[in-house]
């Protein structure tokens, strides 16, 4: 297919764009957090772009941008393409945004040829799957596949402003969340584009990558709870001090899933990225100390058996020190395998630009895993420099983007020569 534009080297400028304000929430760093002004702009500049490449855009009941590209007949079945358009703090400019971006590449490719298929080709720009700024993450593509819990309205941010706060203040309707939830057969298939997050590709000198199967994981918050006293006249043995309990237990994640009977098994890693003493002054023993851990592995069983071996632990520390503690689960994501019929055509199309077909698992977590309870799904990975990612050093190449923009036209077109409907095998 002969393009006009540069299809993938476009979708990168755009997204190294938006890598700076107003598309940031900050001047010296990239963060783009759900419901913020960054992302206010970001969507209107997307709206733009969509509409500019031939699709009608509407902002959905959970915040997500959608963008349509009519069939050959009107209300035909879609397929969805896209990623994220959040990002952590101090993130890199490609981590999501690049699948969103070279969604619109590839819709625009058909528009410009006058191309209309037998199926609708849909953009979407999720906004929310990092969980930056509320606790639980992917609440917006949980409402697209229609299994959002509706309590996540309740989730409150670092500031104490609740999710229905939120979405009042952008101008979207708490009560209206689970109206975003697409019905069954209205989409039939999702493939999302996102950069690797890891070496193996760079390793192998390979440009694309096919997922065959997304990581199970579990997020869950950690709270000790001792007395508050004064850092000066407290003598040590008379201390009840979360702290020093907090970071063995930390020790105790690492060790689980480093030295333990599990490590090495299904991939398994522990992570613990929020750390807080309170009331967190120098003078001042902490009456609590808090803390995240984000658990995964390729399996549930092995993401289990390690929070069951680390959560043992922190109760046995607790009750070695006198101390309080609870551990409360806050997001729990089964392993998803991508669907066999999408992904072998995918391959297909990967390998028709001129590389081997390699198939890989994701560590990380990724909207695909949710809305495989809408559709079946299918991922491209891209390869990234240093398979660096969550971080400004992240980036990927001119070439290998449009090496995936072409491998995403070609999908569409296998899919699209399957016939007047779309079949794809179980997964």
């Amino acid at each position: 297919m002969t393009q006009g534009f540069e299809i993938g080297a476009r979708a990168k400028a755009r997204c190294d764009l938006m890598g700076a304000a107003p598309f940031s929430e900050a001047d010296d760093m990239l963060v783009r957090r759900f419901l913020t002004s960054a992302h206010k702009a970001a969507l209107d500049t997307l709206k733009f772009w969509m509409e500019e490449a031939g699709m009608s855009a509407r902002l959905d009941a959970a915040g997500n941008l959608v963008g349509r590209y009519e069939g050959a007949t009107p209300g035909a079945p879609a397929l969805l393409i896209g990623s994220h358009i959040d990002s952590v703090r101090n993130g890199g400019r490609y981590d999501g945004a690049l699948g969103v971006m070279l969604a619109i590449d590839v819709i625009e490719a058909f528009h410009r040829q006058g191309r209309r298929l037998h199926f609708a080709i849909e953009a979407i720009a999720f906004g929310d799957e990092e969980g930056s700024r509320f606790p639980a993450s992917m609440a917006c593509s949980r409402a697209v596949a229609g299994t959002v819990d509706p309590k996540v309205m309740e989730m409150t941010d670092a500031e104490g402003t609740s999710l229905a706060q939120a979405f009042a203040a952008f101008g979207l309707d708490p009560t209206r969340l689970t109206e975003a939830a697409r019905k069954p057969g209205e989409v039939f298939a999702f493939l999302e584009a996102h950069i690797e997050q890891g070496p193996v590709l760079e390793a192998e000198g390979l440009a694309l990558g096919v997922v065959s199967a997304i990581a199970a994981q579990k997020r869950l918050m950690v709270r000790f709870k001792g007395m508050a006293g004064h850092a000066g006249t407290t003598p040590m043995g008379l201390r009840k001090d979360p702290g020093p309990a907090a970071a063995e237990a930390v020790l105790a994640l690492e060790r689980v899933c480093r030295e333990g009977p599990l490590a090495g098994t299904d991939g398994l890693v522990g992570t613990v990225g929020r750390l807080t003493a309170l009331p967190g002054a120098f003078n001042v023993i902490p009456g609590a100390v808090e803390f995240s851990m984000d658990i995964r592995a390729e399996t549930s069983a092995t993401r289990d058996a390690a929070v069951e071996a680390v959560t043992a632990e922190i109760e046995a520390i607790a009750a070695r020190r006198g101390l309080a503690v609870s551990v409360t689960l806050m997001q729990a994501l089964a392993e998803s395998p991508c669907d066999t019929g999408l992904t072998d055509l995918l391959s297909a199309a990967v390998a028709d630009q001129g590389g081997p077909a390699r198939r890989l698992p994701s560590g990380a977590g990724h909207d695909a895993m949710v809305i495989a309870d809408l559709c079946p799904t299918a991922m491209l990975f891209i390869r990234c420099e240093g398979g660096i990612s969550h971080n400004p050093a992240e980036a990927v190449t001119d070439s290998d983007c449009a090496l995936a923009a072409q491998a995403m036209v070609g999908f569409v077109e296998r899919l699209a020569a399957q016939g007047p409907r779309p079949s794809t095998g179980s997964g």
